[in-house]
């Protein structure tokens, strides 16, 4: 493995662990790993990794994209109780008041089985891209928030 390639898996590691609010936090944690490198070697290694600012629970953080074309939920995956499906629609159950930062997170998520979000207090309605997509998004969504 090139040292392009075991800095861009660490990178993906420390996304994957945590929040990571900063390039400069990426940094640090990359130098505790015996990792050095630059701003503009960082920039391009994100870059090259899919890696985006998104915003969650706790304020703004980095994530890399998972290889499918979907970012990891991580930031709200422990506000999420179930995912169901009647077919037509996904019904997202969260914690009490945190439905809107999960439905955003969703919006967010770069997920293309996602038409959009409608967050209450404890609810997420997520409408499917296609007419009966439902079951198959609700499958990949408790996979992708870890629920199964």
């Amino acid at each position: 493995m090139s040292a392009a390639e075991s800095r861009r898996e660490a990178i993906r590691a420390i996304l994957g662990d945590g929040a990571v609010a900063s390039q400069g936090e990426l940094l640090r944690r990359l130098r505790q790993r015996g990792i050095r490198a630059s701003q503009a070697t960082l920039s391009r290694d994100m870059a090259a990794l899919g890696v985006r600012r998104a915003v969650g629970p706790g304020g703004p953080r980095y994530l890399a994209d998972e290889g499918d074309g979907t970012l990891p939920l991580d930031p709200v995956r422990q506000l999420v109780s179930s995912v169901e499906s009647n077919g037509a629609l996904v019904v997202v159950r969260t914690q009490a008041s945190t439905a809107a930062a999960v439905a955003r997170a969703l919006d967010e998520s770069g997920l293309q089985e996602i038409l959009g979000t409608l967050a209450g207090d404890d609810t997420v309605f997520v409408a499917p891209r296609r007419a009966g997509g439902g079951a198959p998004l609700a499958v990949k969504l408790r996979r992708v928030l870890k629920l199964t």
